[in-house]
């Protein structure tokens, strides 16, 4: 097969051929149809997931047809469109028997535990428990750019901040899982301020549903701007970037008991960032993480996709060739363009 490598940390991503993968036992091997681009994958090429072992092939947003079948799964067959979460739970652990598989103790992780979906064929482990059928009025690219943002912003927004519509929230960072909160917050009835530094972005936040955008590059107190707008703060706040900054500013934007979910990464020297702490007690806020979602409640979203409720497709900003990952990869710091790349043209 083909597929994107790379050998190093920070070193040259290339297309190489490979040998093909074979169905693990509880797995399966599926042809890649459409795989987005995330942050999460400059991320790991950059060496800040300990989970990489080198050399590597990233990616884990993705859609594909199942090809080959392991001798245990039960529930799959060849021919099948299916999608993932990004976290795949072995489903035996305490984790997983409570129902939470995205934060499973042995997880399966394309593109960061193993080989992921820049690659023309993907092996997926733990099959029965994680894969999930796709509807036909689902396509391909539809399906990846549900990848980890989207998912992870509807279950940070519907699970973890019991979201109501007429509530406000506030998304800082409008890439793309931020952009997806946005959206979904919309369909749920939310007024939901964007924030961001990008003016093209919060455009595009506001074509998906935003009451309101904040340019933190001009406001000189955003938590201050969130409370004016909204009234008293957010009843509900996304960081969907991860940075100092943005988590302090989420917090502190809050109304009195409402919610903060971090939903961006923290790596580097934003591991452990300040938080006011005394509104957290003063106010009852409360601080959350939220990491994916459970291939078992995938049902209520494509319900809404299918019914036209919730409209993923909106947030592909553009589809490109396999031979464009490499470089497209490893310009994703500067955060080029609006919405979410897919490749799909293999």
């Amino acid at each position: 097969m083909n597929a994107a490598y790379y050998e190093q940390f920070q070193g040259p991503i290339t297309i190489e051929t490979l040998p093909d993968p074979v169905p693990p036992a509880e797995g399966v091997v599926l042809r890649v149809r459409a795989s987005g681009l995330c942050r999460s994958d400059w991320h790991g090429w950059q060496g800040h997931d300990p989970d990489i072992t080198l050399p590597h092939v990233p990616g884990h947003e993705l859609a594909g047809e199942i090809v080959a079948v392991g001798k245990d799964v039960r529930r799959h067959h060849t021919g099948e469109r299916v999608t993932l979460p990004f976290v795949c739970g072995c489903g035996r652990c305490p984790q997983c028997a409570s129902g939470n598989h995205q934060v499973c103790d042995f997880q399966f992780q394309p593109g960061f535990t193993h080989w992921g979906s820049f690659a023309e064929f993907v092996a997926v482990d733990y099959a029965d428990t994680n894969l999930v059928p796709l509807p036909d009025a689902v396509d391909d690219v539809a399906a990846a750019a549900l990848g980890c943002r989207f998912i992870t912003a509807y279950r940070a927004l519907a699970a973890q901040g019991r979201l109501q519509g007429g509530q406000w929230v506030a998304v800082h960072g409008c890439g793309g899982v931020g952009l997806s909160a946005i959206l979904i917050a919309a369909a749920f009835g939310a007024q939901v301020i964007g924030v961001d530094i990008s003016e093209e972005k919060l455009a595009f936040a506001r074509e998906l549903g935003a009451a309101a955008a904040i340019n933190g590059r001009f406001v000189a107190d955003v938590p201050e701007a969130v409370r004016e707008i909204s009234g008293g703060g957010a009843h509900v706040s996304l960081d969907a970037l991860g940075s100092q900054e943005t988590c302090f500013n989420s917090i502190a934007n809050l109304r009195k008991r409402g919610k903060h979910i971090q939903v961006g990464l923290m790596t580097g020297d934003h591991r452990h960032p300040q938080v006011p702490m005394d509104r957290v007690i003063a106010h009852e806020l409360e601080v959350l993480g939220s990491h994916g979602m459970q291939a078992f409640a995938y049902e209520p979203m494509l319900s809404q996709i299918v019914s036209g409720a919730l409209q993923p497709q909106k947030l592909v900003g553009r589809r490109i060739r396999f031979d464009e990952a490499p470089a497209e990869l490893a310009a994703m710091d500067s955060f080029p363009g609006t919405g979410i790349a897919v490749i799909d043209r293999f």
